[in-house]
């Protein structure tokens, strides 16, 4: 696979300086998310095994993608049969759903037109994350899960554009309450700020999906061929 590709693209950045900016977001996502978890405490769904947000595949960031990759090479380190069956099963997803995947499916990125990708999420909406465990529902990358997964669940603002809480979450809480646990989780837009500097060292920008990213990734030396195979590619 091409340093560039990119769902990958990040390894010629400086590995070291993109995860300390990761790490850095990464423990403010967090540190937002136990504030909110203290505050809102029964209100809260969100446990190991309350997996109906892992179902469906959703848009994740080229940040995302690497961070995935790289998290599921470390596990290969560790416990590569985990590993190796999280690869299985995001070629099985991507194979599904390359066929009518609404952009440019050589590099796997997603097109601009909303309304192909929305038409796209619905039609494979029954298809689980393929990094969800399907005997423990559990996350197998929890520690290197996309930025949607970890401010899903409460109310949160994100600059002007504000969201509702998880249908699970605050079922009987007044609007009061709901109001007073929304979060700013990354205030600094810290995201955007790593994002643009990959996109000034790369032009490459734009969103793809977590069985692609990861389908790609493979497992380096840790159990996979020696070269990265693509997902087959399936023609209209």
């Amino acid at each position: 696979m091409s340093e560039h590709d990119p769902v990958t693209f990040a390894v010629s950045f400086r590995s070291g300086d993109l995860a300390a900016l990761d790490e850095r977001l990464l423990r403010a996502l967090d540190g937002a998310w136990e504030r909110v978890r203290l505050l809102a405490r029964e209100d809260l769904a969100c446990r190991p095994g309350c997996t109906p947000c892992c179902i469906g595949p959703f848009p994740i960031t080229l940040l995302d993608a690497w961070r995935l990759a790289r998290g599921l090479r470390e596990l290969a380190a560790r416990t590569p049969e985990r590993a190796r069956a999280i690869l299985a099963r995001a070629r099985e997803s991507w194979l599904r759903m390359e066929p009518d995947f609404p952009g440019d499916r050589a590099r796997g990125l997603l097109g601009e037109d909303e309304g192909e990708r929305e038409r796209f999420l619905e039609r494979h909406a029954a298809l689980p994350c393929p990094v969800l465990d399907p005997e423990t529902g559990r996350c197998d990358l929890y520690a290197w899960r996309p930025v949607s997964c970890r401010t899903y669940g409460p109310p949160v603002r994100f600059g002007a554009t504000r969201l509702p809480p998880c249908p699970l979450c605050f079922q009987r809480a007044p609007r009061e309450r709901i109001e007073a646990c929304r979060i700013e989780p990354d205030p600094e837009d810290l995201e955007g700020k790593i994002l643009e500097r990959l996109r000034a060292k790369h032009a490459e920008e734009g969103e793809t999906v977590i069985a692609c990213a990861l389908s790609r990734a493979g497992l380096g030396g840790h159990g996979s061929p020696g070269k990265r195979r693509r997902a087959r590619r399936v023609e209209p």
